[in-house]
């Protein structure tokens, strides 16, 4: 509360700058701010999606871009190197460049590599065994996690019993790595807070958690528009408990800096009622602003709202 009246006070004098322009060009600030936050502020490789997909960007420049927006943890997306999961050569210049620059390697988000709810045995233990390298190459780069789809689910009983049999194969095989499977809402049923606490309360591994995403909480599309949407703030709060990672999506900014579809303050107010205090990922998925300026904006907002909470 007293960081809001500050910022109250700032407003209200006619400064120059507001908090969020001296968080972005003052580094040394932007770092004894940080030092005072429950939780440290990582970059989801998605938030920079467009510049990698478009070649403007190579997945081994991550890290520079990484630290250049004053981002402490790597979240990489396995789209990027989909080929190099067992290319040790190229993994070994990836810890190069994350060492070289300051960053931690925190997760690697995994997609394409198979539907873990699908009920169909055998497609689903060949997804399964397709994670394996991901979990190796994670092990490599010293991650701590990889982030998993419980996807192909039709029916909610059935997709739970596949997800848990998926669940606690993935993770016993990642338990001698000391890497933990992350489920991240992500469409379908994991979307459903209520069905994935269903799932989670019967996972029997202890390196098997969630990583719930401030955003993705639409079950059904049509036409490309959401049908079917959970509540958002439920759906973080249920999540919470089994978290080992966070996302912060954001999308669109207002005049003062704020997230303009979710309630950034309310969020982060859970998390740190939850007890977590590992890294939150800034993931921008926005379209008004370039990918670099909207992970600086949420960037400056997780500052701002995390010294209000701390």
């Amino acid at each position: 509360m007293k960081r809001r009246d500050f910022l109250t006070k700032t407003i209200q004098a006619g400064a120059a700058f507001s908090i969020l322009g001296i968080y972005g060009f003052n580094n040394s600030i932007n770092i004894n701010i940080k030092n005072e936050l429950f939780f440290k502020i990582s970059l989801a490789q998605w938030s920079l999606h467009k510049a990698l997909f478009a070649k403007e960007m190579d997945n081994l420049d991550f890290a520079t871009k990484s630290r250049s927006l004053n981002c402490e943890g790597l979240e990489y997306v396995n789209a990027f190197f989909k080929d190099k999961a067992k290319d040790m050569t190229y993994l070994k210049e990836m810890n190069s460049r994350a060492n070289s620059e300051g960053q931690e390697n925190v997760l690697i988000m995994i997609d394409g590599e198979g539907s873990l709810a699908n009920i169909d045995t055998k497609e689903r233990l060949q997804g399964i065994e397709n994670h394996y390298k991901w979990v190796e190459a994670a092990h490599f780069l010293g991650c701590h996690a990889i982030r998993v789809n419980l996807r192909g689910g039709e029916n909610k009983s059935d997709a739970l019993k596949a997800s848990l049999d998926s669940l606690d194969k993935l993770s016993d095989f990642a338990k001698g790595s000391n890497i933990n499977i992350l489920v991240e809402n992500h469409g379908g049923f994991s979307s459903d807070g209520t069905w994935m606490t269903e799932v989670f309360s019967q996972v029997k591994n202890k390196n098997c958690g969630t990583l719930p995403d401030f955003g993705n909480f639409c079950i059904n599309r049509e036409n490309n528009i959401c049908v079917n949407e959970y509540d958002r703030y439920k759906g973080i709060k249920e999540l919470l408990p089994f978290a080992k990672a966070v996302s912060a999506k954001s999308w669109e900014f207002d005049s003062n800096g704020n997230e303009s579809t979710m309630d950034f303050y309310k969020i982060m107010k859970m998390v740190k009622e939850s007890g977590y205090t590992g890294y939150v990922g800034i993931e921008f998925e926005g379209n008004n602003v370039s990918e670099e300026k909207g992970i600086e904006l949420t960037r400056d907002l997780l500052l701002k709202v995390g010294k209000q909470l701390s």
